[in-house]
C-alpha cells in the first residue's frame, strides 16, 4: 500500500484498516466532546435532556454532517485531529494552560493547516497566561508579565518541534519538508473552488470575461479556454480582473485576522472570547488563503459548535455557517448512490440543529430574519437544478463544470456573510470587565 509504484493497489484487508483505524482514531474525538460539553455553560437548562445545552453540543460535534462524510467516506482522521484541537480548547477554558499549548503544538505538527488558528492561540497565552493579572477594567497589568511561563511554554512549543522536526533536520530534508507543506504552483484555487472570496472573485471575472466578448472589448483569441473551471489542480491567469499571487493572499489573510487578533488582546472576553477569535482566525483564512481546500470550512464549523449552545447570536450565524459550509461539500460525493445518502444526512442534522437551537433561544428574538431564510431555502433549487435539472440539458457537455461554479459562488455569499455577520458581533462586544460592571 505505500509503494509509490503501485498506484492501482486495492485488498479487502487494506479497506479494513482504512476504515477500522478510522473509527479506533475517533475514540480521541469523542473524549474531547466529553471534556468540551464540561465546559459549557449550565445556568440555561432545560427541562428535558434533549434540552440542554451540553446535550445539544454533544450531538452538534459526534454526529456532525460534514466530519461524518469527510472521515467515513474518504476515510480520512480529521476526526482524530479534531478531537486534539477541542480537548486543546477545553484543556484552556479549564486554566491548564500548558496542556492545551502542548496539545495544540502536537497538533500543529500533524497537520499544518491548523497554522490557520496558531495566531489565536498564541496571543491568549501570553494575554492570559504569560501575565498573571489585570486591572479592574480589565486592561492588563504589565508589571504582571511571567517570565518563567513565557520560557515554560516556549520549552513546550521547542520540544515537540524538536521530535517531530529533527529526523528531517538530522538527514538534511527540512528544504522538501517545506517545499511539500507549501505547494504554491497549485495555484490559487483548487480543482474545485472553496466557497470563499475568491470563488466570487473568479466568478465575477467569468461574468466580466463573457460580457467582454459579447461588447466586443475582448479578443476571443487571447483568453484561454476554461482555464479556471477545467477541474485541474494548476496556476491559472485571470482574463479581466489582476491575477493573484501568493503574496496578496497572505497580506489579505493578515489583513482579516488582525482586527480579532487586537480583540482579543484590548478587549479580553475569556475562554469565550479566544473561541471567538480562533473561529474568525479559521474562517479568515478560508475566505482569503492560497489553495483552500473545500473541507476545511469543518475549522470554523466546529469550534463554533461551542459557541452556538451559548448565545442567540452565535447560535443564528453556526446556522447559516454550518449549513452552508456543509452543502458546499456535497461534491466530494459525485457517485450516483451517494446521492440519497448525503442529501438525507444533511437534511437529519440541518433539521435537528435548527430545531434544537431554536428550542433553546425560544424565549429570545428570531433566529433568522427575512433575507436569511430565504437564502437558505434557496438551497433545495439549487440541488434539484444541479443534480435533477442540469444533467439533461445540452449544456452538460459545453458546460460541464457549471454546477460546481454555481455551488462554490452560492456558498460563498453565505459563508462570506456569516464571516461578516461574526465579526461584527466581536467587533461591538464590550470587554468581560465592562460587560460586569454594567
Amino acid at each position: 500500500m505505500l509503494n509509490v509504484r503501485n498506484l492501482n493497489y486495492s485488498s479487502s484487508r487494506t479497506l479494513l484498516f482504512q476504515r477500522f483505524s478510522v473509527i479506533f482514531m475517533d475514540v480521541l474525538f469523542v473524549y474531547a466532546v466529553h471534556e468540551c460539553c464540561k465546559c459549557i455553560d449550565g445556568k440555561k437548562v432545560g427541562k428535558e435532556l434533549t434540552e440542554k445545552p451540553k446535550f445539544i453540543l454533544s450531538v452538534l460535534l459526534l454526529w456532525n454532517f460534514g466530519l461524518l462524510i469527510v472521515d467515513h467516506i474518504h476515510f480520512q482522521y480529521n476526526g482524530f485531529l479534531f478531537g486534539l484541537m477541542l480537548l486543546s480548547i477545553a484543556r484552556l477554558f479549564q486554566k491548564r494552560h500548558m496542556e492545551g499549548a502542548f496539545l495544540f503544538a502536537v497538533l500543529l505538527h500533524f497537520k499544518h493547516i491548523y497554522l490557520y488558528v496558531a495566531p489565536a492561540y498564541g496571543v491568549y497565552l501570553l494575554r492570559s497566561y504569560c501575565f498573571t493579572a489585570n486591572k479592574p477594567d480589565g486592561s492588563i497589568r504589565w508589571n504582571s508579565f511571567s517570565f518563567v511561563r513565557v520560557i515554560s511554554l516556549g520549552l513546550v512549543v521547542f520540544l515537540v518541534s524538536a521530535l517531530s522536526l529533527g529526523p528531517f533536520l538530522a538527514l538534511n530534508q527540512l528544504p522538501q519538508v517545506f517545499s511539500r507543506l507549501f505547494p504554491f504552483k497549485r495555484g490559487l484555487c483548487h480543482a474545485y473552488w472553496a466557497p470563499n472570496f475568491w470563488a466570487l472573485y473568479n466568478g465575477l471575472d467569468k461574468v466580466l470575461s463573457v460580457i467582454g466578448l459579447k461588447l466586443k472589448f475582448l479578443d476571443p483569441n487571447n483568453i484561454p479556454k476554461a482555464s479556471m473551471t477545467s477541474g485541474l489542480v494548476q496556476q491559472f491567469q485571470h482574463t479581466v480582473l489582476p491575477s493573484v499571487t501568493p503574496l496578496a493572499t497572505l497580506i489579505c489573510t493578515l489583513i482579516a485576522i488582525l482586527p480579532s487578533i487586537f480583540c482579543l488582546w484590548f478587549k479580553p472576553q475569556g475562554p469565550r472570547g479566544f473561541l471567538r477569535c480562533l473561529t474568525l482566525c479559521a474562517l479568515s483564512s478560508f475566505m482569503f488563503g492560497w489553495h483552500v481546500h473545500e473541507k476545511a470550512i469543518l475549522l470554523a464549523i466546529l469550534p463554533m459548535s461551542l459557541l452556538s449552545v451559548q448565545k442567540a447570536g452565535d447560535a443564528s450565524i453556526f446556522l447559516i455557517l454550518t449549513t452552508t459550509g456543509h452543502y458546499s461539500l456535497f461534491p466530494l460525493l459525485f457517485t450516483a448512490p451517494e446521492l440519497p445518502i448525503k442529501i438525507l444526512l444533511m437534511l437529519l442534522f440541518t433539521i435537528y440543529s435548527i430545531s434544537s437551537l431554536k428550542t433553546l433561544f425560544r424565549k429570545e428574538k428570531p433566529l433568522f430574519n427575512w433575507m436569511e431564510t430565504f437564502y437558505l431555502l434557496g438551497l433545495g433549487p439549487l440541488e434539484v437544478c444541479c443534480e435533477f435539472v442540469f444533467p439533461f440539458t445540452s449544456w452538460k457537455v459545453k458546460y460541464p463544470f457549471l454546477p460546481l461554479l454555481l455551488t462554490s459562488v452560492y456558498c460563498a455569499v453565505g459563508i462570506t456573510y456569516a464571516w461578516f455577520k461574526l465579526y461584527v458581533s466581536v467587533l461591538i462586544d464590550p470587554p468581560v470587565g465592562k460587560t460586569k460592571k454594567q
